[in-house]
């Protein structure tokens, strides 16, 4: 099996407009597509102690390549002081889908 070149790319907000925001500017050539879920209860340790809260979770459909330029981007607009951002490469996939993000994401 050859490397992966595409990803999903997962980060969470505790703010609707952030999430919406944060897939609609993203669409602009760094992700294909972005889905925005929610509410989503999170559990998590923060600053010591548990905290559960009231999350929307946003999937980015995106390539290897282009993944530190979404990083970047979802940074400079996320509302928390660190965010949750992570990759998982896409190991397999329907052949047209996966060559539609790579085309979705090409530098115009």
């Amino acid at each position: 099996m050859s490397d992966p070149q595409q990803c999903q790319v997962i980060t969470a907000t505790d703010s609707r407009v952030v999430a919406e925001t944060l897939a609609d500017t993203a669409v602009a050539r760094l992700a294909a597509s972005a889905q925005v879920a929610g509410p989503v209860r999170s559990t998590y340790r923060w600053q010591g102690e548990v905290v559960a809260a009231e999350e929307w979770r946003v999937t980015f459909r995106t390539t290897v390549t282009r993944y530190a330029e979404l990083e970047e981007h979802i940074r400079a607009r996320h509302n928390y002081d660190a965010p949750g951002i992570v990759s998982v490469p896409i190991v397999a996939g329907h052949t047209p889908y996966l060559e539609w993000i790579a085309a979705e994401t090409q530098e115009r």
